[in-house]
């Protein structure tokens, strides 16, 4: 069966109530479009893993579609609080939600323990820290060889790792540009990965030979989606939107107006959308 399917289809079938699911992606390439669809299929109950939420995931906390976010950093970029993040975690609207926090030290290394197949990282950190007191997950060991302490974490295992990249060549090899966060290590760590792209060529010959290649075998699912990181910014196709980090500012700081923005532009949205709002941004 062909990896190449609609995006729909591939939220759809590979996405289930419940689920451990990371959206991710690190200032640019990160997954609106295929996070918006989650959004318009009605998912629940998901635990929602990424180094650094920001405004998708406001969204989707604000649908009340998570229970449970495991996350570094939680932040409107450039601009400041996930306002609707906030207000489930203090006024349990549209419903309540448990939060763990972490370094972005401990997410990289859980996602790379995660991909060993390892049940968890290992590392140098948290000394003298505070986060240990609020995340029981954070567990110290003293190593057999050296009698030095160190900081544990569970491995991250997703059950579905959704990322967005710039290419993918017709056999269903992924291909991504530009600044890499734990975009290969959340999807080797899945169960199953899905990709939006903006594009598929013929091959990959001749572009860089450093550039980070997920092989077709990684990948369940890729859908052809121009624009789908928008209004993140992907390297080479369009700059970050800045003007709607701004309005979401005070978009999501009024209930009523949050529901407004998701009914004019998620639930009655469609992928086609994110091209049409991406060309005029286009370099």
């Amino acid at each position: 069966m062909s990896k190449f399917v609609p995006l729909s289809q591939a939220v759809g079938e590979n996405l289930n109530d419940g689920d451990t699911v990371a959206f991710e992606g690190f200032t640019h390439l990160i997954p609106h479009a295929a996070a918006h669809e989650a959004i318009r299929q009605g998912f629940r109950d998901l635990t929602l893993l990424r180094m650094t939420p920001d405004i998708i995931y406001d969204q989707m906390i604000g649908m009340g579609m998570a229970r449970k976010v495991i996350f570094s950093y939680a932040g409107n970029p450039g601009v400041g609080l996930l306002r609707r993040m906030r207000d489930a975690i203090e006024n349990a609207y549209p419903r309540g939600i448990e939060t763990v926090e972490h370094s972005h030290s401990a997410m990289a290394q859980a996602y790379e323990a995660g991909a060993s197949g390892l049940p968890l990282a290992l590392f140098r950190g948290y000394k003298g820290a505070d986060l240990p007191k609020v995340n029981p997950d954070i567990r110290f060991v003293t190593c057999p060889y050296s009698g030095e302490q160190l900081a544990t974490v569970p491995a991250h295992r997703p059950d579905v790792t959704f990322i967005h990249a710039q290419k993918a060549n017709r056999k269903g090899d992924v291909l991504i540009e530009g600044i890499i966060g734990v975009q290969k290590e959340a999807a080797l760590a899945a169960g199953r990965v899905v990709v939006t792209v903006e594009e598929v060529v013929p091959s990959f010959r001749g572009l860089h030979p450093n550039l980070c290649i997920l092989p077709h075998w990684t990948i369940d699912a890729i859908a052809v989606v121009p624009g789908g990181a928008h209004p993140s910014y992907t390297h080479g196709y369009y700059e970050r939107d800045n003007a709607a980090y701004l309005e979401w500012d005070r978009i999501s700081a009024d209930r009523e107006l949050f529901a407004g923005w998701i009914r004019d532009n998620v639930l009655g949205a469609t992928p086609e959308v994110f091209a049409e709002r991406v060309r005029e941004l286009r370099p």
